[in-house]
């Protein structure tokens, strides 16, 4: 029997899975890695670390599927995707911390280049915002503030690039599209580099990875790279984790739509295989391509925070000792007592896009206690994932009619009820959870034929859950409209 890995390199852990060719779980391992806040608004990790979480987590999966008596057909890749790596060449080495996704540093550059009139051309050629979210910035700062020198030697990637630099010992510096795409320095038309803005971010091109099909050949893993992992494996499917989960979800036709519950939440819409013009208060982005060069696009709304906010109360503020208590306390009240937590830890992304925003609990009395702030924490994943939703309606013209779920927070069935209530909706939570990995697994399993087309790969797709709305929509408008008037109040609240 012959096996995918999929390396899921996340925000907070890197999780390494077998997947089979029914697409069924065969094994994972699991490992968390630290997370640095060195100021306000900063979000840093240490490249080695994650590298180190790949190496125990795929040495540790490889193992098992040794002893099994189980082949390993190929590797996919699937990253956090915005965060931001540079590494010398020559010795593999990070030459400064990498910048993670959730970063506002560059929020004042951003305002900046809007100022100076950029944002229209911006938004035409990489279907993306001028947000402190996107790789360009982050790197252009490390680039003067940061004191990274441009020489020859300097090679940038997103997480997925300094994964593959690794496993081939620095053979391949490569990356896919739908990562390509969220770096601010892609065009989505040309599927190319810009060379216009590579100049306007001040960017030398030559430091940037080759750009390569999502299913495809990225090299093979060379000797001793990861412990225990035979030499030679194709490196065969990569892609940033929404586009990922939505592949995994077997979204593979325009019009349908997945959210992922993570760090973060992000409602994808695979919009089909030509370019959509620029939507505002959403993102365009490349969803995959295919090694028969067919090319997906995707409407995305990007929540910043919402298990963020779990993590939160458990590590910030104590209030469980553990992530899965959240739903059972969040379940043991009908309501938050009319307490509401905008969760805008490190701004709003979609549909406001404000960098200055920030965290807000509003209505809290004497009676407030733990299972209500944990009720208004999981009820305000609902509201943004209705934020989003409603815009890409009235951009795009396209109703959300289903919505297809996963990501750790996706357990939670207070969670999808709220979410079917407030979208009006079903709500489908899979029968395989770690969509993620999923979608990299199927990525790389096209890549080498253990899989012939996309339409193969949907016919695995079954349901765990279906939510359908219960509450009357009255109640759920009343609400939401609470839920806008806490936002109000969030908004513009940092000056820097």
């Amino acid at each position: 029997m012959a096996v995918i890995i999929a390396i899921d390199a996340g925000t907070t852990g890197v999780r390494a899975m077998a997947i089979d060719a029914d697409g069924r779980p065969a094994g994972w391992s699991y490992r968390e890695f630290a997370q640095h806040f060195p100021r306000p608004g900063w979000v840093e990790h240490d490249a080695d670390d994650i590298w180190d979480a790949v190496r125990t987590t795929v040495g540790a999966l490889a193992k098992e599927l040794h002893e099994a008596g189980t082949t390993i057909a190929a590797i996919g890749i699937t990253d956090q995707r915005e965060t931001t790596v540079v590494w010398d060449r020559r010795t593999g080495r990070p030459l400064a911390p990498a910048i993670v996704w959730q970063d506002r540093r560059t929020a004042a550059a951003c305002d900046a280049l809007r100022d100076a009139g950029h944002l229209p051309t911006i938004r035409r050629k990489t279907g993306l915002v001028l947000d402190p979210y996107f790789s360009a910035t982050k790197l252009a700062w490390l680039l003067t503030v940061g004191g990274v020198e441009q020489t020859p030697d300097l090679a940038f990637g997103t997480v997925d690039s300094w994964i593959i630099w690794q496993l081939t010992k620095g053979q391949v510096h490569a990356t896919d599209p739908s990562n390509a795409s969220r770096t601010l320095l892609f065009d989505i038309r040309a599927m190319s580099w810009s060379d216009e803005l590579c100049e306007l971010f001040a960017i030398p091109p030559m430091c940037l990875p080759e750009v390569r099909a999502s299913s495809g050949d990225f090299g093979t893993t060379a000797e001793g790279a990861v412990p225990g992992l035979p030499a030679g494996i194709p490196i065969a499917g990569v892609a940033g984790d929404q586009q990922a989960a939505l592949f995994g979800q077997a979204c593979t036709e325009p019009g349908m739509t997945k959210n992922t519950y993570g760090t973060g939440s992000f409602v994808l819409m695979n919009v089909g295989p030509e370019c959509p013009d620029p939507v505002d208060g959403l993102l365009t982005t490349v969803a995959w391509t295919l090694n028969d060069a067919t090319t997906a696009y995707a409407l995305e709304g990007a929540i910043f925070v919402t298990g963020a906010a779990i993590q939160w109360l458990r590590d910030g503020l104590g209030l469980i000792d553990d992530a899965a208590e959240i739903g059972p306390l969040a379940a043991s009240v009908t309501d938050a007592g009319g307490v509401v937590l905008v969760p805008a830890f490190t701004g709003l992304g979609s549909p406001w896009w404000d960098p200055y925003a920030r965290g807000t609990i509003v209505g809290i009395t004497r009676g407030t206690g733990r299972a209500q702030l944990a009720r208004a924490v999981v009820e305000a994943m609902a509201y943004l994932t209705r934020d989003v939703t409603d815009a890409m309606a009235r951009a795009s013209g396209r109703t959300v009619t289903a919505l297809r779920v996963d990501g750790g927070a996706a357990v939670m069935d207070v969670l999808l009820q709220l979410v079917a209530d407030q979208l009006r909706v079903t709500v489908s939570r899979p029968a395989v959870a770690e969509t993620t990995a999923l979608g990299a697994a199927y990525l790389a399993g096209l890549g080498v034929g253990v899989w012939g087309s996309p339409a193969e790969i949907g016919r695995q797709w079954a349901l765990d859950r279906a939510f359908n709305p219960a509450a009357a929509s009255s109640t759920a408008d009343a609400d939401y409209a609470q839920w806008q008037r806490a936002v109000a109040r969030s908004r513009g609240w940092s000056a820097e």
